[in-house]
């Protein structure tokens, strides 16, 4: 009986053992392969800014040595002095921040409305809001542009604000965030005498705040590179937003490519707010992305 017992238990220390290397070999290529495509993605950043620090015969003449012989700080000073970037980082990000109050406002009021009020052509009004989603973006511009200009808002960045007051995306994925919190809590607000408002941002906003960071983040993100449109209404130099200034910059300063390298350098520090906010954000922007806003 001792032998079959000691033979028992070294079979389960074998498959214990077993599962334990087997575990760790996914793990290790599991790892090996995400290092690599992390490689894949971030290459093209470490290349701008490197080129950044090169002559602008390092670049074009030896392309296949990736680190410059010299780094060349000044071409970022170079570049910030040519053009006023800190103006057109500060529309950006002022315009952004705005969209951005705005849009978490109005799509957390709707995907309340649409989760827990009881009324008629409830189905219908979330299929129209998610059917507009389908539309292409640039299906919009003239009608928008009609509209902005008959309320004088053309070349003004109050005007970039309105025309994106409104994400269909936010709407869906708050309204997703809101599916997943209990009725049986809200109902008890409700018993409580609580309001809609006080429903709303005191009990399902903290409830669902990973959400609506994820969704902040992609939408400052999304507002900060817009520049199509901005670039259809905006015409003061002084109302530039980054992307507008920095295409400016390219056709005149950089002369469509001669001083690479200052052109890689105003890439670079235009893209490093985006970079501090994620870097600030991304414990409540993954926890958003993995939960949807609310556990268990």
């Amino acid at each position: 009986m001792a032998n079959i017992n000691e033979n028992y238990e070294e079979d389960e220390r074998e498959s214990c053992s077993a599962n334990g290397q087997k575990v760790k070999k996914k793990n290790i290529i599991r790892h090996i392969l995400l290092a690599i495509f992390s490689s894949i993605m971030a290459f093209p950043f470490l290349w701008m800014v490197v080129s950044a620090l090169k002559t602008k015969d390092e670049i074009f003449i030896t392309p296949l040595k990736f680190f410059p012989a010299v780094p060349q700080w000044k071409n970022f000073i170079d570049a910030w002095n040519s053009t006023p970037f800190g103006l057109y980082i500060f529309n950006s990000a002022f315009t952004s921040l705005v969209i951005v109050a705005i849009q978490v406002i109005n799509s957390a009021m709707i995907a309340y409305a649409i989760t827990q009020l009881k009324f008629k052509g409830k189905k219908i009004l979330f299929g129209i809001v998610m059917g507009t989603y389908m539309l292409p973006a640039a299906a919009t511009y003239l009608p928008s542009y009609v509209i902005l200009s008959k309320f004088n808002l053309i070349d003004t960045l109050t005007g970039i604000i309105i025309s994106n007051a409104v994400s269909v995306f936010g709407i869906f994925l708050i309204r997703q965030a809101f599916l997943q919190i209990k009725k049986e809590m809200i109902e008890a607000a409700m018993i409580d005498g609580a309001s809609h408002w006080k429903i709303l941002w005191q009990i399902m906003f903290p409830l669902t705040k990973s959400s609506f960071t994820t969704f902040s983040l992609i939408s400052f993100v999304s507002n900060y590179n817009n520049y199509l449109w901005p670039s259809l209404i905006i015409k003061d130099p002084s109302k530039y937003l980054i992307t507008i200034g920095l295409r400016q910059f390219f056709i005149q300063q950089g002369a469509y490519g001669i001083k690479w390298p200052q052109v890689m350098a105003a890439s670079t520090f235009t893209i490093l707010p985006l970079l501090i906010l994620f870097f600030i954000a991304q414990k409540w922007f993954m926890s958003g992305i993995a939960d949807s806003g609310v556990k268990g």
